[in-house]
């Protein structure tokens, strides 16, 4: 009997034992558990204002990390950020931002039917959350507002811009002033342009006409625009010398400006009685019959020179190769990247890119042409200078010159 209740009181000594062993093997778990739990600190000086050089439809809310954002057993895991009408609430969450950021853009579409439109001219309150792994644990920031968006009248962002304008604008002026008091303002001479005289002349001495094609495009087209400017200087030198000339045209409305532009130019060579009103006349606005016009023109007049001006596209080859076959003179100038190397290979002398523009204030010497030439030279070598300036300042760590150049969208 002794012996049995030996056993017993040792089996539940040891029982006891076990039981104590394991609620101090618990108790750090248990602690960790209670840690886990309490909320981290709160987000603070959080505030919201109208986000700056926008069109009034966003607002930019900031504030200070929490104090348990960077680690530990309360680490912040992210912040959820609340909206409301009013400071009382209710509020609604409108984005979260990863922990370690202090800046949340709370913005959305113009328009009213939009399901994410943000009004401008509304006062709103935020309210910022720091929220730990468990979504439920979190704390929250002091209320900020009111706040609301507006648009701005001026991007501070993009005064570069500005600047840049102001500075070619004062560029033009002072040129164009200096163009209309007769001072002489060097232009480039244009090989393609200084050969037309020479192929007019060429034209007079073999009796045949000229052909001028002012290519597809439409009156509103800048290279058309060019591309009359060489006409009426072309249509005055064939005057003069007395030698016919053929502008087969794509668009109605060109055809009429172009009529009148080489009655201005007979007009003005003192030759009014010989211009032909169907020297200049409409084919067809169809690309590749219109093409196929021309070319039987070229074939059948064999004209001493082509001059190709203004806007061309899958055609210019067409046009070049059998203006070759028929022994012309060839002058050509486009705006069209695609086709100058068509041009280029075919023809004698091509105007390349915005030598075509250039040709017109070349030509005509137009204040206003002359003056706005000058002063884009001017504005590209000072674009250089700064670029140049710019590499440097990059390379010596020189921020704030870069810097001065930040446009913002």
């Amino acid at each position: 009997m002794k012996v049995i209740l030996g056993i017993v009181f040792l089996a539940v000594l040891l029982t006891c034992s076990v039981a104590f062993a394991q609620t101090d093997a618990m108790t750090p778990a248990d602690s960790t558990a209670a840690d886990t739990l309490s909320p981290p600190a709160p987000p603070t000086d959080v505030k919201a204002v109208d986000t700056p050089n926008d069109h009034g439809h966003s607002i930019t809310v900031t504030w200070k990390l929490s104090t348990d954002d960077g680690g530990g057993a309360k680490s912040v895991s992210h912040y959820e950020i609340f909206r409301s009408a009013s400071p009382t609430g209710p509020f609604d969450s409108v984005g979260t931002a990863v922990a370690g950021q202090t800046i949340f853009v709370n913005g959305g579409d113009k328009e009213k039917q939009s399901e994410d439109y943000f009004p401008d001219d509304s006062n709103f309150y935020y309210r910022v959350d720091a929220v730990t792994m468990n979504d439920s644990v979190r704390s929250s920031s002091e209320i900020a507002g009111p706040a609301h968006a507006y648009g701005q009248w001026y991007n501070t962002g993009r005064t570069p811009v500005l600047v840049a304008v102001l500075l070619f604008m004062i560029l033009t002026i002072y040129f164009v002033s200096r163009a209309r008091k007769g001072q002489e303002l060097y232009v480039r001479p244009l090989g393609g342009i200084e050969a037309v005289d020479d192929a007019i002349g060429r034209a007079t001495e073999m009796g045949r006409p000229i052909l001028y094609v002012l290519g597809l495009g439409t009156a509103a087209d800048v290279a058309t625009i060019a591309a009359f400017t060489v006409l009426g200087r072309v249509a005055k030198r064939v005057a003069e010398y007395q030698t016919d000339i053929i502008v087969p045209t794509y668009d109605p409305i060109v055809m009429t400006v172009a009529q009148e532009v080489v009655q201005s130019a007979y007009l003005d060579a003192g030759r009014p009685d010989t211009y032909k009103e169907d020297s200049v006349f409409f084919v067809t606005q169809s690309q590749f019959a219109y093409v196929a016009a021309v070319n039987g023109i070229m074939l059948r007049e064999l004209p001493a020179t082509n001059v190709y001006m203004g806007k061309f596209y899958a055609e210019s080859l067409l046009l070049a190769e059998t203006g070759a076959v028929a022994g012309s003179i060839q002058i050509s100038g486009t705006d069209e990247i695609a086709q100058i190397p068509f041009f280029i290979v075919a023809c004698d002398y091509t105007l390349i890119g915005e030598e075509l523009y250039a040709a017109s204030a070349y030509l005509g010497r137009e204040p206003v042409l002359l003056g706005s030439l000058k002063a884009q030279d001017w504005g590209k070598a000072l674009v250089i200078i700064l670029a140049i300036a710019g590499i440097v300042a990059a390379n010596f760590g020189w921020t704030w010159f870069t810097h001065l150049f930040k446009v913002a969208n």
